[in-house]
């Protein structure tokens, strides 16, 4: 009986966390950092009271960084099918990129949020990023062993490409087309990666 009192309970909990993160996100995407206080977080959730975000947030930059790890999290679970049903190296490059853009274009609250918090100067948690960096990286070093990529810095390639899709983002959630945006993402990375020996 306790078992299942505690198992319910963490859900409860686990729930709430999630409806609070979800309102959050929508705000911060609808009204901007500025505007994104406990009140209007409140107000989106349909919570009756602040505790009840301090209750599971300690601080708001507890809350913006859960945010920015549900985010994270949300775009690999988008992502990883299409990585791991891809053949190859140069295949599973251009099924990450064409992935990660469909993501951004298809969840543009997200994209909004996250900007909303970066461009705040709110210290951005790192351990996310580096990552999905060191995930590109162990990709750009397969292909190098198996000849499928010339010789370059996997690293800097890795934070090179990370860069790129960040920075198309804005003009994703502006309308740009993902299948063209992915797809001249793709060339470009496939003539800066390719071997040709």
């Amino acid at each position: 009986m306790r078992i299942k009192q505690s198992t319910e309970r963490s859900r409860g909990t686990a729930a709430r966390r999630d409806q609070i993160v979800a309102a959050t996100i929508g705000v911060l995407a609808e009204r901007g950092y500025g505007a994104t206080s406990y009140d209007a977080i409140c107000e989106a959730a349909g919570l009756s009271s602040k505790r009840l975000i301090s209750y599971h947030f300690t601080t708001k930059d507890e809350l913006l960084a859960e945010v920015l790890r549900r985010v994270t999290q949300d775009a690999a679970a988008r992502m990883r099918p299409a990585i791991d049903a891809a053949e190859g190296p140069d295949g599973k490059l251009a099924a990450y990129i064409r992935s990660n853009v469909e993501f951004i274009a298809e969840r543009p609250d997200h994209v909004r949020a996250v900007q909303q918090i970066v461009f705040s100067g709110t210290p951005v948690p790192t351990e996310e990023a580096d990552a999905a960096v060191a995930r590109l990286t162990l990709l750009f070093e397969e292909g190098q062993q198996t000849g499928v990529f010339r010789p370059f810095d996997p690293l800097l390639m890795a934070h090179t490409l990370r860069a790129a899709i960040d920075s198309l983002a804005t003009r994703l959630v502006a309308g740009t087309a993902p299948t063209h945006a992915a797809q001249e993402l793709t060339n470009l990375f496939h003539q800066a990666t390719r071997n040709d020996r």
